[in-house]
């Protein structure tokens, strides 16, 4: 019997990070593995926000914080919410937490209670499931294909919608997939939303601006999802301050408090460094990260080249953040070595072990045929990756 708690027990770890782990372990062995598992930009973080940061320390912003942020970070997310989405928030609507990640925790606490159904379009991010079993809901899975580009469909939400739906939890542009919506598809998604009572959307944005093929479409920008929608974002992924921990929702009055209540109770309010940094990020002109953005959509069409010259992999080119979420189902049942390839799980092993490219497995996302890969590397380690799993794949007979 353990003494630990059934919550810790039954929570699985992170399959992203778990893969990183791996990783960095054979790495330490001194054998060349090549990474491709976290979503983790390789840049650095721009210096007009480094100044800002260390203008922040010699200025003495070391004492605690609002919880929910200073005044003026939450009136600079109304800023960038206006400039960039259309939307309107005052700043008691917004949280500024820890990452994305608490953001996401806070709101599910914060609606969700035991017995609650909660609609989840796979493949989705691997956290979502994980924070709606902590809080006690019942996560309800849909799943999409890649010959739909793994996009989710109005009437797919509508027959998952029963009397027990609380909630939905989606990211666009996607983790794992890199698809984005269109306007008039989430207007469809709006219009079944709202038809249905106390059914609220949690909406991950914050690959916003990793979008190459549209304009970035906010999902509460319909008034009649406007006060069921909570849009979470972050300095993450765009700005590359993946270690700053930063992130931000804006959401009804009611469940911006709530939120606030809870992080009151974990960690109060977030680094004051880097709520300052912040400030700087997110009133910098859009344009200021555009390298970044034009880098990542080289890397895309590259390695969609790349990839294509793979057998039997089915591959889309996807539309946003970083990653090619790649169907690996013909080689379900195959041997390399007189071992069986049963599942992702196996052939993301297989290729650890024999091609040194670690990626992630997409039972992980709740999709059982693909594998993800992360393209945020420089072109030179993206060319010698593929190589080396095209490669491996031709072992595999």
């Amino acid at each position: 019997m353990t003494f630990l708690s059934d919550r810790v027990t039954k929570l699985e770890e992170s399959a992203t990070i778990a893969m990183a782990q791996k990783s960095r372990e054979l790495q330490q062995q001194g054998i060349d593995i090549i990474s491709l598992s976290l979503g983790e930009p390789d840049f650095n973080v721009p210096d007009f926000i480094k100044t800002a940061a260390k203008d922040a320390i010699d200025e003495n912003f070391s004492k605690y914080t609002p919880v929910p942020g200073y005044l003026e970070l939450r009136q600079a997310v109304c800023t960038k919410f206006k400039r960039d989405n259309g939307l309107d928030y005052s700043p008691d609507q917004i949280v500024v937490s820890t990452g994305a990640k608490q953001c996401l925790i806070n709101t599910i606490y914060a609606l969700v209670n035991e017995g609650d159904e909660v609609i989840i379009p796979a493949p989705y991010w691997v956290t979502y499931y994980a924070q709606v079993k902590m809080a006690g809901g019942i996560p309800v899975v849909i799943s999409t294909d890649i010959e739909n580009d793994f996009k989710v469909t109005a009437d797919q939400i509508q027959n998952a919608i029963t009397d027990k739906t609380k909630l939905m939890i989606f990211s666009n542009p996607c983790n794992p997939t890199g698809s984005s919506y269109t306007k008039s598809e989430l207007k469809s998604i709006a219009t079944v939303v709202a038809s249905t009572p106390n059914f609220y959307v949690i909406s991950d944005e914050i690959y916003e601006h990793i979008n190459f093929v549209r304009k970035h479409e906010s999902f509460a920008q319909f008034p009649e999802v406007y006060e069921r929608t909570i849009t979470v974002n972050g300095l993450s992924k765009a700005f590359a301050m993946t270690g700053y921990r930063l992130g931000y929702i804006g959401a009804p009055k009611t469940i911006a408090q709530a939120a606030s209540k809870l992080q009151g109770q974990f960690t109060s309010g977030t680094c004051s460094i880097t709520q300052r940094a912040a400030i700087t990020a997110l009133l910098s002109d859009p344009s200021a990260i555009q390298y970044m953005i034009d880098a990542f959509n080289n890397r895309r069409l590259i390695i969609y080249d790349l990839l294509k010259e793979i057998k039997n992999i089915k591959v889309n080119l996807p539309e946003g953040a970083f990653y090619f979420f790649i169907d690996v189902s013909y080689f379900f049942g195959k041997s390399v070595n007189g071992k069986i390839i049963s599942s992702a799980t196996d052939l993301t092993l297989f290729l650890l072990n024999n091609a040194n490219v670690a990626l992630v497995t997409g039972e992980a996302f709740g999709n059982k045929n693909c594998v993800r890969l992360s393209y945020a590397s420089d072109e030179a380690t993206i060319r010698e990756a593929v190589r080396r799993l095209k490669e491996a794949f031709e072992k595999i007979s």
